[in-house]
């Protein structure tokens, strides 16, 4: 245990504390945000298991026997991995596939913005934040915070 903590001194994490607590103020503040596109993807990916087992079931029984076999499929096209051992052959599953592989871009662009965009925000607030701490009153040279 006392070398696992001389490894952890030696990492020196104290150094990226200010970085730590910007990702968790972000996180924060865009929890509902991140929660409801958690759950929107999660719709997603039940919602096009089952039309993939609709549309493939009868073509291809042993890939999409069931819905939950299906959601393999889904979940390697929805983050675009795409292993291609499962692969749609109906017309209808194939456009199915193609607009869930569409949908499945846009599901990761978009707290990725939400993200990137949270940082900018956060830098610019705490930038802001200590310009103004740091400069004094023109007036009585005092901390423009105590006035």
């Amino acid at each position: 245990m006392l070398r696992l903590l001389r490894v952890l001194r030696l990492a020196k994490l104290g150094r990226y504390h200010h970085s730590l607590e910007v990702i968790i103020s972000v996180l924060k503040k865009n929890k509902e945000e991140l929660v409801l596109t958690t759950a929107f993807m999660g719709m997603l990916l039940i919602g096009s298991s089952c039309l993939l087992y609709i549309a493939e079931h009868e073509a291809q029984p042993e890939k999409f026997e069931s819905i939950p076999a299906a959601m393999w499929w889904s979940i390697a096209t929805l983050t675009t991995v795409g292993y291609g051992d499962v692969a749609p052959i109906t017309p209808l599953g194939k456009l199915f596939a193609s607009m869930v592989a569409v949908l499945g871009i846009g599901m990761f662009a978009l707290p990725t913005g939400l993200l990137g965009a949270g940082f900018v925000e956060e830098i610019q607030n705490r930038k802001t934040k200590t310009k103004t701490q740091s400069q004094p009153c023109p007036h009585c040279g005092k901390s423009l915070d105590s006035h």
